[in-house]
């Protein structure tokens, strides 16, 4: 029961405007009442000349919408079938006998000024931009479906039992020229009721921006809750995506996790969800992002490699939350089994949370499985000029304080196997171990233990990382999207923390299907620009920067620590070289002053800076001996 809705394309490289515009939390209202407007109109003509309304639809029902007829504009549309209404030339749309018409379209005005003399004589006509958001609220107020209008993302949000959630990113759209941006937040409990909204201005270019639930909860005076921050940027410009750091703490020590922004589009599937260690249950947080309910048996879970999906047999309210315990559908889930999440497009990237019997919790996310892709039959046949190709970086944490796990996850449907090795490095670059996990199969789930597979070898520096890449002599069904998932456990306190990302090219001018990829500008991305929040008082700050190569590249990177107030002003700044190859761990509170640290004030961030080569980043915060956390960085 997936929805039939068209949201984000790879291809493309951009997301469907019309997805986050009917969705939005704030036009729900107004698209329910456009819908009793239609049943009082009818019998009703429907001009589709986008091919819209389908997903419209799939929100807000037109089931008992009388509907005299279905017309489109592309001549390929022609016959396209909705509500048994096969789908008409718009040239015959004077012929229709109706009372109103639906133009199914945003910025309609346009629209109807080509077919105003097709149109039946004196016939009233409705459209979506009855749907809109007010003008005040747009960056681009002559196209309404601009992606910059919808700067859109969904947090996981929570204040309660002791457990607080911290949203942290920076105003990055000013210094692409944003004037005077703001944030529109939108706080939604569990059942998908509204606890509160407002409008706050963001700082000026560069400064930090963080959204506390325990200081929201006070403000607003809200009781305890947990469900979903919505959160859109208004008048941004640059950037249509809303990056950010969220930080789970909690008043008990035992609670701390950081993890990456939401993919700010929902899949049909999810992968890299774990099955539970033996003292672990993990909970998988189901987060309705639409503004319809997911129906009772529209998603569930299976073991990767098994098409045997045991359905969820709950309905979830629009925009509400449900905590699903993976072994309720699949009881004898065991580590390191992994989990397929079938959404069916009904949530953006879900989280999953992990409760160890040691009263330690963490969150964690899947990550989107891909439907568009294929073996890639040209890239085991590259590797003379473009090296190792694919890599998936990771820290090796010291080993005499930290257990590191390895687990390559499969994240495309059409993959049945992964030809896949792990190189690890110390942190000078030096490569110490080759493990070869051989072409695993699709149901296959292997798990490495690096202090294992280092026993008996020392680290220089005393940690380094991991690369996983492709195994060309096991096996060429390859796609480009490795990914795995990274788990770690502190031997001290017997809090973990873990990680999953995907593949990249590294560091190689040589561009092959938009790798290495860049953040700012076309491929090939060679250059580095990371955003670290700094933790507040009591927690220190880790960073682990990675210099993956595909090929040789610079001797030693030539990276600037560049330590930035709230308010975005440059406080300090220290120089850091990482051997190609290598890798750096590293502490805020070590890396700079107290001084210097004070002098940034609460919610500074450091901005890691390098021209010449591109690296790759963790980060997270530490509290003492008592617990840390751990997930990939992101750049602006």
């Amino acid at each position: 029961m997936a929805l039939r809705i068209n949201t984000f394309s790879n291809q493309s490289g951009g997301g469907n405007a019309f997805y986050k515009a009917v969705t939005h939390p704030l036009i729900a209202e107004k698209a329910r009442n456009l819908v009793v407007h239609l049943q009082k109109a009818g019998p009703v003509a429907i001009y589709d000349p986008a091919n819209q309304l389908e997903s419209y639809a799939e929100f807000f029902p037109l089931a008992d919408v009388e509907i005299a007829g279905l017309f489109v504009q592309d001549v390929d549309h022609i016959g396209r079938v909705f509500r048994n209404h096969a789908a008409q030339p718009v040239t015959l749309l004077k012929n229709c006998e109706c009372k109103s018409i639906l133009v199914a379209s945003f910025d309609a005005a346009k629209v109807v000024d080509h077919i105003k003399h097709i149109m039946p004589a004196n016939t009233p006509w409705f459209s979506f931009d009855a749907l809109r958001l007010p003008d005040e609220m747009l960056s681009d107020r002559r196209n309404y479906l601009a992606n910059i209008n919808f700067a859109t993302n969904y947090a996981f949000f929570r204040d309660q039992d002791g457990q607080h959630t911290r949203v942290v990113t920076a105003n990055y759209w000013s210094t692409y020229g944003a004037s005077a941006p703001r944030a529109l937040c939108y706080l939604i409990d569990s059942k998908g009721m509204k606890l509160a909204e407002w409008q706050e201005p963001l700082p000026g270019a560069g400064a930090s921006i963080t959204f506390d639930s325990a200081e929201i909860r006070q403000r607003f005076n809200l009781p305890e809750f947990t469900g979903q921050l919505f959160i859109h940027i208004l008048g941004a410009a640059g950037h249509d995506v809303v990056k950010y750091a969220l930080d789970t703490y909690g008043d008990d020590k035992g609670v701390l996790s950081c993890t990456h922004d939401a993919n700010a589009w929902p899949s049909d599937q999810y992968a890299g969800l774990p099955a539970p260690m033996e003292d672990e249950q993990v909970f998988l947080w189901v987060q309705n992002s639409h503004p319809s309910e997911i129906p009772a048996g529209a998603i569930g879970l299976n073991f990767m490699g098994n098409d045997d999906i045991k359905k969820l047999d709950k309905a979830i309210p629009p925009y509400g939350s449900y905590k699903l315990n993976v072994t309720e559908l699949l009881p004898n889930a065991k580590w390191p089994q992994q989990i397929e999440f079938q959404a069916g497009k009904h949530v953006v990237r879900p989280r999953y949370e992990i409760e160890s019997s040691n009263g330690h919790t963490r969150i964690s996310h899947p990550n989107v499985e891909r439907s568009d892709l294929k073996p890639d039959k040209r890239l085991g046949d590259l590797g003379d000029l473009l090296g190792k190709l694919h890599i998936v970086p990771a820290p090796i944490l010291p080993l005499d304080r930290f257990t590191n796990w390895a687990l390559p996850t499969p994240m495309s449907t059409a993959l049945s196997h992964l030809p896949v090795k792990a190189l690890i490095y110390d942190a000078r670059g030096n490569q110490v171990k080759e493990h070869k996990f051989g072409n695993l199969k699709r149901s296959d789930s292997v798990a490495i233990n690096a202090n294992e597979l280092l026993e008996g070898i020392k680290l220089e520096g005393g940690y380094g990382h991991m690369e996983l890449i492709y195994d060309f002599a096991a096996g060429h069904e390859v796609d480009g999207w490795l990914h795995a998932l990274f788990r770690y456990k502190d031997k001290k306190s017997g809090h973990a923390a873990e990680t999953s990302f995907g593949a990249h090219v590294f560091n190689t001018v040589l561009v092959y299907k938009n790798e290495p990829q860049s953040y700012a500008g076309k491929a090939p991305g060679l250059s580095t620009r990371l955003f670290l929040r700094v933790g507040p008082q009591p927690y220190d700050t880790m960073c682990h920067l990675i210099y993956p190569a595909s090929l040789p590249w610079h001797t030693t990177s030539d990276t600037t620590l560049v330590l930035t107030s709230n308010k975005g002003q440059e406080v300090a700044k220290r120089a850091v070289r990482i051997p190609c190859s290598g890798s750096l761990l590293w502490r805020v509170s070590q890396m700079f002053t107290e001084d210097e640290i004070k002098s940034a004030g609460p919610h500074c961030y450091v901005i890691i800076r390098d021209t010449t080569c591109r690296l790759f980043g963790y980060h997270g915060l530490v509290s003492g001996d008592s617990a840390f956390s751990l997930d990939h960085m992101f750049g602006f």
